[in-house]
C-alpha cells in the first residue's frame, strides 16, 4: 500500500511506523488517521512482525486533530455534526486498533504531543521519550475538553494527574510525565532511537504467541475485581501451558539453552 502522510520502516522483526505530515504538525486528519490504521493492521497480520513502534518527523511528535479540517466543517448544513461524528468514530477505532493488535505497541517521543497526540501515546502499550519532548491536553484552552483522549489517559495515570492536564492544558515536561507515569521512560534525544530499539529487539526476542496471550490478558484482567481477574488469569495461564511454546521455553530453561520459538 502507498501511505502519503507516514513512511514505514521495517527492521528485522520491529515494524517503524513514521508520522511525516509536518506542514500540518502531524495531525490526526482523516487521511492521516486512515494511513495509521492500515498501517496497524498490515503489522498485525505479518508473522514476520513482532513489535510496532509509532514514532514521528519533525518537532511536534502530533498535534492532535487538525483544527482548520473541523473548522472548517461548521459551514454544512448540519453546521459539521456528521462529520465530527465521523471523525471522532474514526479516532477511536484507530485508538482501539493499538490496544487490540496482537503486537506490543511502543510510541518513541521525540517532540511535542497534544490532544489526540497524547491519546496516541496514552493508548501504546509503552512509551518513551527525548528529553526535549512535552505532552499536553489543552482542548480546555479552547472550548473543546479532551474527552476522547482523557479515556487512555485517565487509565495510564492516576486520577488526580490527570484532572490536572485535562482542567489546566498545561504542557508538562518529559521528567514529569515519567512521574505520572505516562511514559516509561526519558532519553537523550540523539539516544533515543537506539534505547527504543534495543528494548524492541528484547521484546521481539520472545514468543510472538506468548506476547499475544500476555497483552490480551494483560488488557482484560485489569479492569476485573481481584477474584475474577485471578479466575480469568489461571485460566489463561492452562491453556498457556499446553501450548508448543511453553514447553519448549521450560524445557530450554531447564536444559541451560536459548529457547527455539515456533512463532
Amino acid at each position: 500500500m502507498n501511505f502519503n502522510l507516514i513512511l514505514i520502516e521495517k527492521n528485522n522483526n520491529i515494524f517503524n511506523i513514521i508520522l511525516n505530515d509536518q506542514k500540518n504538525q502531524n495531525t490526526l486528519s482523516e487521511h492521516m488517521i486512515n494511513e495509521l490504521t492500515s498501517a496497524l493492521d498490515i503489522a498485525d497480520k505479518e508473522q514476520n512482525i513482532k513489535v510496532i513502534i509509532l514514532s514521528s518527523n519533525g518537532n511536534i511528535f502530533c498535534a492532535g486533530h487538525n483544527l482548520k479540517d473541523l473548522n472548517s466543517q461548521r459551514l454544512q448544513n448540519d453546521k459539521g455534526k456528521n462529520y465530527f461524528k465521523k471523525i471522532f468514530q474514526m479516532c477511536s477505532h484507530l485508538m482501539l486498533k493499538i490496544h487490540k493488535n496482537n503486537k506490543p505497541v511502543i510510541a518513541m517521543v521525540d517532540g511535542i504531543a497534544t490532544a489526540a497526540g497524547c491519546q496516541l501515546i496514552s493508548s501504546c502499550d509503552l512509551a518513551y521519550s527525548s528529553n526535549r519532548s512535552k505532552y499536553a491536553t489543552p482542548g480546555v484552552n479552547i472550548g473543546l475538553f479532551c474527552s476522547t483522549p482523557m479515556v487512555p489517559l485517565s487509565r495510564t495515570v492516576g486520577k488526580k494527574q490527570a484532572m490536572e492536564m485535562l482542567l489546566t492544558g498545561d504542557l508538562i515536561d518529559a521528567n514529569k510525565a515519567l512521574r505520572i507515569g505516562l511514559i516509561n521512560d526519558v532519553f537523550e534525544t540523539e539516544n533515543l532511537k537506539e534505547n527504543v530499539f534495543q528494548i524492541a529487539k528484547k521484546i521481539s526476542s520472545k514468543s510472538s504467541n506468548t506476547i499475544k496471550i500476555g497483552k490480551e490478558a494483560f488488557y482484560r484482567q485489569k479492569d476485573m475485581n481481584l477474584e475474577d481477574a485471578y479466575a480469568y488469569t489461571s485460566k489463561v495461564m492452562t491453556d498457556n501451558m499446553l501450548h508448543d511454546d511453553s514447553k519448549e521455553g521450560i524445557e530450554a530453561f531447564l536444559e541451560k539453552r536459548e529457547p527455539n520459538w515456533k512463532e
